[in-house]
């Protein structure tokens, strides 16, 4: 004879103070989602939480596992293409499945393997980025998150002009006028220190985002000096140092550059929308690292750019 089992969680705890996030993290799950041409797998970490009230003793943990693997099984089947409505359909289950519950929010860190060629050989290769989506769920509605970070190079402006200097008066002191000089240091940028920098873009908006992953990945990508690839031959080298050194940035301007990207990419890109820009660089002759961000309405950024 089958007995019911007590629901401990729904007692009263000897603390009655609510909590804002209960919940599990490091779930890693295979996503596949459908793309244009082939599906894509990728390796995902989630983490799932809801909000307790101060009469509750816990929540009914088992329930977040359920959501995540009924949500997966449906993106495998096809029928979502974006991991942030995966996120979001995910959040509004847990608010469904959690009666008790006013908030839920799923958050999703994932690796994603490009395609790419090298850009002076040609060659084929890989490169690795990581994708951030998230989604809230409340009464009011569902908020969603997109975005990314990638890895690039960034030279230092700073170390670049003392360098441009130390030039400028080596070829003075070699005989060389100053036209045929400026002439020379406007096609040969001289070197600085160059670190390798990491660029992160979020898009938060009410329900889906208005943006496209591949658009975001590209900007981030381009507000750095230069593009780097794992696969490299002498040529493909030689297009990236001078590439890079022929743009040189601070932290501050790569991060300046990630959200005129944004600006310029999507001009009908709703008002209310919050956009996420950082930069941290690997400083290659500091012991510290440089870091940059800034989060902003797209109205807000919009009228800044535009003054």
């Amino acid at each position: 004879m089958s007995h019911q089992l007590p629901d401990v969680q729904a007692d009263e705890p000897d603390v009655t103070v609510g909590l804002s996030q209960v919940g599990v993290t490091g779930v890693e799950k295979l996503v596949e989602l459908e793309g244009e041409d082939r599906p894509y797998v990728l390796t995902a970490e989630f983490s799932v939480y809801v909000d307790l009230p101060s009469r509750r003793k816990g929540i009914d943990m088992s329930r977040n596992m359920e959501v995540i693997d009924e949500v997966l099984e449906d993106a495998v089947e096809g029928e979502t293409d974006r991991v942030e409505a995966l996120c979001g359909e995910a959040a509004e289950r847990l608010l469904a499945k959690h009666e008790y519950t006013t908030t839920a929010e799923v958050q999703m860190e994932a690796e994603w393997m490009l395609k790419e060629e090298t850009p002076a050989s040609g060659r084929p290769t890989q490169s690795t980025v990581d994708i951030v989506a998230s989604a809230t769920a409340t009464e009011e509605g569902i908020e969603e998150e997109i975005g990314c970070t990638v890895t690039g190079m960034t030279v230092c402006p700073c170390s670049q002009g003392m360098s441009e200097s130390r030039a400028r008066e080596t070829l003075a002191d070699l005989g060389v006028d100053d036209e045929t000089a400026e002439a020379f240091l406007d096609e040969v940028p001289q070197p600085g220190h160059s670190q390798r920098g990491h660029a992160t873009l979020t898009v938060t908006q009410d329900g889906e985002p208005e943006v496209d992953l591949m658009d975001l990945i590209d900007i981030a990508r381009d507000s750095m000096s230069a593009r780097i690839y794992n696969m490299a031959k002498r040529p493909d080298e030689d297009h990236m140092t001078y590439a890079a050194h022929a743009n040189a940035k601070f932290v501050e301007d790569c991060v300046r550059s990630l959200a005129e990207g944004v600006v310029d990419a999507y001009p009908g890109l709703d008002d209310e929308a919050v956009i996420y820009v950082k930069q941290e660089n690997d400083e290659s002759i500091h012991q510290h690292d440089a870091v940059a961000e800034r989060e902003v309405s797209m109205a807000r950024l919009r009228e800044e750019l535009s003054a």
